[in-house]
């Protein structure tokens, strides 16, 4: 086979970047063309997302992609879950896509289920409850009057607006759409039903396409300026966490239950089993797990959990104070500091927005009992041995799920980086885990093109060159009888 380039267009909630993939029919090698910083915008107290100023950053990796291969097949975009923008009449853009993080949700859940049950929403949707899912962004709209969802025609997810930008095609991917919280996973449909009863739109939704599809050609004023004549626009698993999960590097056993569960690991902690259908049952709502949307009509059953925010966050807040610490430097502080002395819930709600992290996690420690961590290395310490404790709460919950006990942690993504959380994870869990690939999501995002290319024939064969093509690093238990006392002290913590 003739090596081919396809282009996968990864933006992440703190950063983007364009990589190339050549497949030559064996393996797949990656080159990163472009990398650009991303993050919320403040203004007047709000948060929104520089859609305009990514979009430029899109078309200026395009060019520079151009400049390394002339001949490209196809690229997709692949974000974040849940936010959006709205388009009015004649498609013009109805202001910038506000940032998920936001305060307008705050206290909008319990405005929800006074309208509609929380057990009512999770029928319609089997999704997770997080203030931050769309159902909720739009009810705030509603209930702040919003001139923009008066004047709303289509919704488009995030990356739905990027694939807009490039063909001018409409069109909702299903990964992506399932995050929005009015997603039927069993029908497989907007739950109209539901946005009915908050008496939300529904005209503004579009046709929910699958990964894979090809939407067309790039626009030629996209083409002609960035030097693409030739290629397409295919459909990703849009959503980061679905292309993540694509390349996930097990082995399939035909017939038999996976026996392993992932973590798509970043700024966001992504755990779940991949299931072959969706699972709306009682189970799945007490444990507030969520169905999404999985590539090759699987269902991500998985729990959202506060991954490496709290450490981006303390290095934020840290350089802007002075100092100018890099990742490696971080690590050595936390690695000097003594284990397993004092625990956070990552996910508690004062750690959500931008601030003051360190102090955060240390007034959180002061108000449970706990003495407050002294020195940037006992605060980096805390933080991640408690996301590692979150793993094990949650892993838990995934072997109730699945019913069987699960043997492997697969952690992909940019944070197995961070060789200490994949050793405490696989500490605090008990379990090996096998962490790789760092780029999962770019390369689900390319392995779905070339499937769609007719490169491989099936998400097993996509996963058997990913195997071949990229390396791995394997943790295994140490020191599990620490931890498990240590996990009372934990549970504690965050009753």
């Amino acid at each position: 086979m003739t090596q081919k380039a396809y282009l996968a267009v990864d933006m992440g909630a703190s950063s983007g970047r364009h990589v190339l993939g050549l497949f030559d029919g064996n393996i797949l090698k990656l080159e990163e063309v472009y990398r650009f910083d991303n993050g919320p915008v403040e203004t007047d107290g709000r948060l929104y997302w520089d859609l305009l100023g990514q979009w430029t950053h899109v078309r200026q990796g395009l060019r520079a992609a151009a400049e390394k291969c002339k001949q490209i097949v196809s690229v997709g975009v692949d974000t974040w879950g849940v936010d959006f923008g709205l388009l009015g009449r004649g498609d013009e853009l109805l202001g910038n896509p506000y940032h998920y993080r936001d305060s307008r949700t705050n206290g909008m859940m319990e405005r929800a289920f006074e309208i509609v049950p929380r057990e009512e929403i999770f029928r319609h949707t089997g999704l997770q409850f997080m203030q931050l899912n769309t159902l909720y962004q739009l009810l705030a709209m509603k209930l702040a009057d919003s001139p923009l969802l008066e004047a709303a025609e289509t919704l488009l997810m995030v990356p739905d607006l990027f694939h807009w930008l490039l063909t001018g095609a409409k069109r909702n991917e299903m990964t992506e759409a399932s995050t929005s919280q009015f997603f039927d996973p069993i029908a497989g449909r907007w739950s109209t039903e539901l946005l009915e009863k908050f008496s939300l739109p529904t005209k503004i939704l579009g046709r929910i396409e699958q990964p894979g599809t090809s939407l067309g050609p790039l626009r030629k004023s996209v083409a002609d300026e960035c030097g693409l004549p030739e290629t397409k626009v295919v459909l990703p698993g849009t959503h980061d966490t679905a292309s993540a999960v694509m390349a996930v590097p097990a082995a399939s056993r035909a017939g038999q239950t996976p026996d392993w569960c992932y973590v798509s690991l970043g700024t966001w902690a992504l755990m779940g089993i991949e299931s072959p259908q969706p699972l709306v049952n009682d189970a799945v709502l007490r444990l507030n797990f969520t169905n999404e949307g999985g590539v090759g009509g699987t269902t991500r059953l998985l729990k959202n959990i506060a991954g490496l925010w709290l450490v981006q966050e303390c290095r934020r807040a840290w350089n802007l104070a002075g100092a100018n610490f890099d990742w490696e430097a971080l690590n050595k502080l936390s690695a000097a500091a003594k284990p397993l002395q004092r625990f956070v819930n990552p996910d508690a709600p004062e750690f959500m927005a931008p601030g003051d992290m360190p102090e955060a996690i240390a007034e959180s420690c002061r108000r449970t009992g706990q003495t407050p961590p002294e020195g940037k290395g006992e605060v980096l310490r805390c933080a991640l041995e408690s996301i590692a404790m979150k793993f094990r709460q949650v892993f838990g919950m995934c072997e109730e799920l699945a019913g069987s006990r699960l043997e492997t942690i697969h952690v992909v993504g940019g944070g197995t980086r961070n060789r200490q959380l994949c050793q405490a994870a696989a500490d605090a869990c008990g379990r090996r885990v096998v962490a790789g690939p760092i780029e999962a999501t770019a390369i689900g995002n390319l392995m779905m093109q070339v499937l769609a290319d007719g490169g491989v024939s099936s998400i097993a064969e996509a996963r058997e060159v990913i195997r071949r093509s990229f390396p791995v690093e394997e943790y295994q238990p140490q020191n599990t009888a620490a931890w498990d006392e240590a996990y009372e002290r934990f549970e504690q913590a965050i009753a």
